[in-house]
């Protein structure tokens, strides 16, 4: 790798989960620190951060493809950008891709993108590097401060994973389970507020595994932690995402019916509503134990809405495993879902489990799956027809007057009036779809 000039603009491309979000948002900040401008949108940047995402099948691939395009375009355009592939894909892979892609300069995994400022330095001298380190402590303490937010805004309080469910790659792409101390959290949760977030959304592999201790030094759990964020004046809404439910605690049941701010929404991911594959998957759950705790949770807050992740088509489900995933998907009512097709991953104990099911048996299913959610995703939403509530302002609409936003349940609704991103508005839902709904504006902004 020859030498080139230092990067004066960047894109940062973000694959999966919120998390993989955050994190781009974060190295972005992290690049505007160093000088480093993003670029405008249509034009090529001098520096392109893939931030990669493992969960899904061929999701390696999908990096290489993204790789040759870049340079195609750069060599087609008389430049040669310099690329990092940053993420779960970087953390697992990291030196085939440097052997597989002579076009990369950078492979930084999750817990070491806060080092990308050096490596750059070292990829304009025309060096390689690759770092895949796990120190998640630092790098948070090494990320800029938050100056700039979006309404809503994520906030990552904890990372990695200890359950160990044998189709999952994150506990070897994330590591272990780490919180992030209290005082941390509480100072970037104040940041996003001043830099104008209404809503802050709690991040982690699995959250609901958080633990700290308070301003006080006693010890607290995500609970404590939400109640602690509630207490900002600026912030007018709380979530969080993703959880297990071995880690769902009482604290954390009664908050959902004592902390207004706290949204009526829970993603809790059952993935099979058969126990023998719940076995099979090591989930630490049966689909009783699971519907018992969502009725906890319905009776700490009735309007609650929920959630969820599923898998179809892992190794040895039968026809009747399947069925019962059904009957779970009826029993719950699920207001809005996730549904994929299981997927080997390398090192992981399913990928050589026998009895993988034939990928067509998997589509169809998928389809007859998706189908079912998708009934119950369009009945929450038609039931809400007829409802006032407030809805956070996130971006305009296509149409003139028109605006976007979110309802307390995270349904997506449009309206049109007087409104502003940011704005907190009263809104009759008038009309539903699948994904969305209509609403009249009722109020001008809350303040």
């Amino acid at each position: 790798m020859r030498p080139v000039a230092p990067p004066k603009t960047f894109r940062v491309k973000s694959f999966g989960c919120q998390m993989n979000v955050y994190d781009g948002e974060r190295m972005a900040e992290l690049l505007a620190e160093q000088g480093i401008a993003p670029a405008v949108e249509g034009e090529a940047a001098d520096l392109v951060v893939l931030n990669t995402c493992h969960i899904r099948e061929k999701a390696a691939e999908k990096v290489y493809s993204d790789i040759g395009r870049i340079s195609k375009a750069g060599a087609e355009a008389g430049t040669t950008p310099l690329i990092a592939v940053a993420g779960c894909v970087a953390q697992a892979e990291g030196e085939e891709i440097m052997a597989r892609a002579p076009a990369v300069s950078m492979v930084v995994g999750p817990q070491a993108y806060h080092r990308l400022p050096g490596m750059i330095e070292q990829a304009v001298a025309g060096r390689r590097t690759t770092d895949t380190d796990m120190p998640a402590d630092a790098k948070f303490a090494a990320l800029p401060q938050r100056r700039r937010s979006a309404p809503a805004a994520f906030l990552t309080v904890q990372e990695g994973c200890d359950k160990f469910c044998t189709y999952c790659v994150v506990p070897y792409t994330r590591g272990a389970e780490i919180s992030r101390p209290f005082a941390a959290l509480f100072d970037e949760a104040q940041r996003l507020a001043d830099a104008g977030a209404r809503e802050i959304t709690l991040l982690g592999q699995n959250v609901s595994a958080w633990r700290g201790e308070d301003a006080r030094g006693r010890p607290i759990g995500l609970a404590g932690l939400i109640r602690a964020i509630a207490d900002l004046p600026d912030i007018a809404r709380i979530r969080y995402t993703t959880s297990h439910p071995a880690d769902m605690d009482d604290e954390l049941i009664a908050a959902h019916g004592e902390i207004g701010k706290l949204m009526p929404y829970l993603h809790l991911p059952v993935q099979s509503g058969s126990n023998r594959i719940l076995r099979a998957m090591n989930r630490s759950h049966s689909t009783e134990s699971y519907l018992a705790l969502l009725d906890r949770f319905r009776d700490a807050r009735p309007d609650l809405a929920l959630s969820g992740d599923f898998i179809v088509g892992f190794p040895g489900e039968s026809e009747a495993d399947f069925a019962d995933t059904l009957r779970l998907v009826d029993a719950v009512g699920y207001a809005a879902a996730f549904s994929f097709k299981y997927s080997p991953r390398p090192g992981t104990p399913a990928a050589t489990m026998p009895d993988q099911v034939a990928p067509e048996i998997m589509d169809e299913r998928l389809q007859r799956l998706q189908g079912a959610l998708g009934r119950h995703q369009l009945a929450f939403n038609q039931a809400s027809v007829g409802k006032s509530c407030t809805v956070l302002v996130e971006r305009r609409g296509k149409l003139p007057g028109q605006w976007l936003g979110k309802s307390p349940w995270l349904q997506s609704v449009h309206f049109t009036g007087e409104a502003a991103i940011g704005d907190l508005v009263e809104v009759e839902l008038t009309a539903a779809g699948p994904n969305s709904l209509a609403g009249r504006l009722l109020e001008p902004a809350l303040a």
